[in-house]
């Protein structure tokens, strides 16, 4: 089933054309990379998906729902998450605070009923707080619950990021740049997070420069260029695609 379908979406800048009439399907269960050379309009069209940018022509059906028009916070809610290319964490609160604030659009306990202790705010407390350990736990935080988001080292913040992300209860994930600046090592383990991820019933959509990482964890690539697509298709194919290498890839070495 087609979870995501994105149609001849164009955002323009002034007279810079940043995403030009781009296209394309997600289905759902699967892990589909966005790749391209900087400037390409990768982020641009992660920001049109997820209501940060309003798109000046074409259409995003999100489980056969128009997305114009919709707010970030609404989208949201319908079961979209995204991170980002600089992580954006709560800096002064705990890994498990950052990711119990995930899942603050799931809540329904008002001020009343909080102030109150009420057994459903104590309920629904401690599920939260139940899933925000699993999550942390599916990502390799579950030893740093309680560490400050400002003193985690880099590859954990890209984790912790991934988590509250999570904890929205997402069908589809919108991952920009998830890999950036890890190591080796780091990037395997992420991989694995990623499938674990695809596993619980989540899609997924990677903007990627790792293009090891790209190949590796891919159901189909999309490659933009300028803005527009300039390919489709399983990795196989896109490492071979004349198009792609010489706007991008340079020789294949993903064989």
């Amino acid at each position: 089933m087609r979870l995501l379908q994105v149609d001849s979406v164009t955002k323009r800048f002034g007279g810079l054309v940043a995403v030009d009439a781009v296209s394309f399907d997600v289905v759902e269960g699967s892990i589909k990379a966005l790749i391209g050379p900087n400037g390409a309009g990768k982020s641009t069209l992660f920001n049109v998906l997820t209501a940060y940018e309003r798109p000046d022509e074409g259409t995003t059906l999100f489980d056969g729902q128009d997305l114009s028009g919709i707010g970030p916070h609404r989208i949201v809610r319908l079961g979209v998450a995204r991170t980002f290319q600089n992580t954006q964490l709560f800096e002064e609160m705990s890994a498990l605070e950052n990711v119990l604030v995930g899942r603050h659009p799931l809540t329904r306990t008002g001020m009343l009923s909080a102030a109150l202790r009420l057994p459903g705010t104590v309920a629904e407390e401690r599920a939260s707080r139940e899933e925000a350990e699993r999550l942390l736990r599916l990502v390799g935080l579950e030893d740093h619950a309680d560490a400050l988001a400002a003193d985690l080292p880099h590859g954990l913040r890209r984790a912790l990021e991934i988590a509250r992300a999570l904890a929205t209860g997402p069908r589809l994930l919108l991952l920009d740049e998830p890999a950036a600046g890890l190591n080796t090592a780091e990037t395997s383990a992420l991989a694995e997070v990623l499938y674990r991820i695809r596993d619980m019933g989540v899609t997924l959509v990677v903007v990627e420069h790792d293009m090891g990482l790209v190949m590796e964890i891919s159901d189909e690539i999309v490659v933009l260029n300028e803005g527009r697509k300039i390919a489709e298709g399983p990795p196989r194919l896109i490492q071979k695609d004349p198009a792609v290498i010489e706007a991008y890839l340079g020789e294949p070495e993903y064989e």
